[in-house]
């Protein structure tokens, strides 16, 4: 454990908004040369979507818990990242009034900050400031998620997690704000509708 400590003690402190100090990539593969096998292997199932998608695939209904990964903060992430996926969806079927665009109930748990994100979101007329909200509320799930041991795997994850939601923000211009928003959405609510039968 004494190259967990060494890599988790070397990190620069993130603050979401701020420029990735190194891209995901870059992490990954530093990581990936200090750590156990099995948790090595790990890095590659940290991801935004709790479903990624393979190559012929098509898009996720997120009707079922991702399968257990060998990690309970992976898996915590990938439930937190479903329930708001599906939060979303439910919101957006009632905003534009489509019976049965979002089948799958959200779980009650843990829908609190991640129901209180979606409300935030649908709340505002930008969709670049909605965007930014949601990432957010998934900067602070990660940091509960992860715990107080900082010199643990889960530090490792989380820091991953983080360079991804940088990069994200980073990409972000206003002009494109609205068309990654309408993608995004767009994408939910077409699994939704696979998973319920609708014909498109």
């Amino acid at each position: 454990m004494g190259s967990y400590y060494y890599l988790a003690s070397q990190l620069p402190y993130l603050i979401y908004g701020q420029t990735p100090p190194m891209s995901s990539a870059a992490f990954k593969e530093l990581a990936k040369s200090l750590l156990d096998e099995s948790d090595a292997a790990l890095m590659d199932l940290i991801d935004l979507d709790p479903q990624p998608l393979k190559s012929g695939e098509e898009g996720p209904s997120y009707a079922d818990n991702s399968p257990a990964s060998g990690s309970d903060f992976i898996d915590r992430w990938r439930e937190w990242e479903r329930t708001l996926r599906l939060n979303l969806a439910r919101h957006r079927s009632i905003k534009t009034k489509r019976e049965n665009s979002a089948p799958v109930e959200p779980p009650v748990f843990p829908s609190d900050a991640a129901a209180a994100a979606v409300k935030a979101v649908v709340a505002v007329e930008s969709p670049l400031e909605g965007e930014i909200l949601i990432d957010k509320a998934r900067w602070n799930a990660i940091e509960v998620l992860q715990g107080g041991d900082y010199f643990s795997r889960n530090t490792i994850f989380a820091y991953l997690l983080k360079l991804i939601l940088l990069e994200r923000k980073a990409s972000f211009k206003t002009d494109v704000g609205f068309a990654e928003y309408k993608s995004l959405y767009a994408s939910i609510l077409d699994s939704a509708h696979e998973s319920a039968g609708e014909s498109k």
